[in-house]
């Protein structure tokens, strides 16, 4: 199938792509896109038409497909880096740099803050130039926190066309959730969750010692933990287990999103303590529901939320308390109207067709 004049996506595997996948078959031209994959597709299962391509795993398979990728590269009128983690996609761009001005990056967040980390690992520090080489010269940047591109122009000189957009539908709040806020009666059981996954940027630690004072009420600390950092998990579970028994309960087996949403809405609270932009997907989706969310104050969607009009709380000033029905009514508003498959739709249509 000749791929002149596509869009070509690249990406890696993740629990937003199949879905992303979904979303352009049904409404948009399928035939203008393409999908460059790395990854298992048993772990991310998509249906495989002509229209998706999947790295291949041993040597050869890889070299040869990454060699369809140069080709598609150069044949496509846009590329779409859905995250800038592949160290073998860099090399790639850094070789071809004068496809760059027609790559727009969508950026994750755990890519951008890699520069954080850029000197722990001598990986780190032959990723790092390459990073730099291809993000400053990227045509466009996509992401619907302005905080983000500020960070990529300081950070590595980015100078590409910001273009604001939703990304995934895990930033789509579905409106059946945000219609009537559930809030559960003050004198029950406070469910409190605390981070989105084992990665240790949740701060974990950091955050139920903030719990410490209110161990002898009655709450139950619910904490994500089934992907990320294993090792990390356990000295979570281990430490939360000592300090607050079995009002800790870890969350380490995966749920499907419609069970997951259903969990959601038995939380009251969340303290999202990350250090970076993360777990907006959780964030988003809490506050539509009314629930009240605690994070950082240093992270770039804190102003983000709050220019929103959006009520979040500084979690160093984390007290066990529900929000006013006037504030839920807000936010579930605010959520609704903005974080909206129309507007998500509407954002790529702008991108895809200029």
């Amino acid at each position: 199938m000749n791929g002149d004049g596509v869009i070509l996506h690249v990406a890696g595997l993740d629990k937003f792509i199949p879905p992303f996948i979904g979303l352009v078959r049904e409404e948009f031209k399928e035939e203008e896109h393409r999908f460059w994959l790395t990854g298992s597709l048993e772990s991310y299962p998509t249906s495989q038409k002509d229209d998706v391509h999947v790295c291949g795993a041993s040597i050869f398979s890889s070299v040869r497909d990454y060699a369809k990728l140069i080709w598609q590269l150069h044949a496509a009128r846009k590329v779409m880096l859905h995250g800038l983690f592949n160290i073998n996609v860099l090399l790639l761009l850094t070789l071809c740099p004068w496809v760059l001005s027609k790559c727009y990056w969508v950026i994750w967040g755990g890519d951008l803050y890699q520069y954080k980390s850029a000197k722990k690992s001598w990986r780190s520090r032959v990723k790092e130039p390459l990073r730099r080489f291809v993000i400053r010269r990227f045509g466009h940047l996509v992401t619907y926190i302005e905080g983000d591109v500020e960070l990529a122009r300081q950070w590595y000189g980015a100078k590409g066309v910001h273009h604001e957009c939703l990304m995934y539908l895990s930033n789509v709040v579905d409106p059946s959730l945000i219609e009537a806020p559930l809030v559960k009666p003050q004198d029950g059981t406070t469910n409190i969750l605390v981070g989105n996954s084992a990665d240790p940027s949740n701060n974990h630690l950091e955050a139920l010692e903030r719990l410490l004072p209110y161990k002898d009420e009655d709450i139950k600390i619910y904490v994500p933990l089934s992907y990320g950092d294993q090792a990390h998990a356990e000295s979570v579970i281990e430490r939360g287990k000592a300090w607050f028994g079995e009002k800790l309960i870890p969350l380490t087996e995966f749920k499907p999103l419609d069970q997951y949403l259903e969990f959601l809405k038995t939380v009251d609270m969340a303290i999202f303590n990350h250090q970076r932009q993360q777990a907006m997907g959780n964030t988003i989706t809490l506050l539509g529901m009314g629930k009240t969310v605690f994070m950082r104050t240093d992270v770039s969607q804190w102003s983000f939320l709050r220019n929103l009009g959006l009520e979040v709380h500084d979690v160093d000033s984390f007290s066990p308390r529900a929000l006013e029905k006037e504030k839920r009514n807000k936010n579930s508003s605010i959520v609704g109207s903005f974080f909206s498959k129309d507007t998500l739709l509407k954002q790529y249509s702008e991108i895809f067709e200029r």
